[in-house]
């Protein structure tokens, strides 16, 4: 019988098959082997907001690279998988995902929008997965981890707990980006910045002593009914006779001591 040549190669017929022979026979489950030295890769772990894009296929290309040559040449191979929670950027996906069922966080309660996380990560988890072994991923997948997983909930605390204790870190009090939506902190990496124009401010502060009109410029005119002096530098002769006079807050009766302070530039 007569046989022909594909004219393409068509990788759908016949890598899926080869990968999972190269898995169900523990290929690539890492072993310690007394007196050598391993070589381990921790994967940067893909969030599970969706499906892996080509910058994810060229970081594993790289780090699959490296693993099979250490695997080949003898040493002991761990290429250890897993899959990040990206808590808000998730809650974006989901929250999105449920305003075209008509759907809310608050309409479900707490339980209803885990309950709703976790089916998001086990789908769009498991997608990211399939996807890595499809690009031949040689993962030791029998350690896969996500970060929520409560070993890894565990570790992060612990040594967190750990650096503190030993003075490496300290906890304090920061300014924080607020996000309305979803009513928590992010960080400067998940925010947008827009340029707006804005104004600048002329305030007339009287001055009691003196009767003179004391000027201040500032962009937050609303801060004005928080003010509680007034600093300026020592070394400025134009205020130097104000030392220890008093101003008056517009708008309000309240009265404030003038401050002056030595400004480092």
């Amino acid at each position: 019988m007569e046989q022909t040549m594909e004219t393409k190669f068509n990788p759908q017929a016949i890598e899926k098959e080869i990968y999972e022979a190269w898995e169900s026979s523990g290929a690539f489950v890492a072993h310690r082997v007394e007196g050598k030295k391993p070589f381990t890769i921790v994967m940067p772990p893909p969030n599970i907001t969706g499906q892996l894009h080509m910058g994810h296929a060229m970081d594993c290309t790289l780090q699959d690279a490296a693993i099979r040559y250490h695997r080949m040449k003898g040493d002991p191979t761990l290429w250890l998988p897993g899959t990040d929670h990206a808590a808000i950027a998730t809650e974006v996906k989901i929250v999105d995902k449920m305003r075209e069922e008509g759907l809310t966080k608050e309409s479900l309660g707490r339980e209803g929008f885990l309950k709703r996380a976790w089916a998001w990560k086990e789908q769009y988890g498991n997608r990211i997965t399939l996807q890595q072994r499809r690009m031949g991923s040689s993962c030791d997948w029998s350690r896969e981890r996500f970060t929520m997983d409560e070993g890894c909930s565990r570790a992060v605390r612990e040594v967190f707990c750990s650096l503190y204790d030993k003075g490496l870190i300290y906890r304090g009090t920061r300014l924080v980006n607020w996000c309305p939506c979803c009513h928590t902190s992010i960080s400067d990496a998940e925010v947008e910045y827009e340029e707006k124009d804005g104004n600048f401010w002329h305030l007339f502060y009287p001055v009691k002593e003196t009767g003179e009109m004391l000027e201040l410029a500032t962009t937050r005119p609303e801060t004005m009914l928080g003010d509680t002096a007034v600093a300026v530098n020592p070394e400025d002769e134009r205020f130097k006779h104000l030392h220890g006079c008093h101003v008056i807050l517009p708008l309000v009766t309240v009265k404030f001591r003038l401050c002056w302070m030595s400004m480092r530039i």
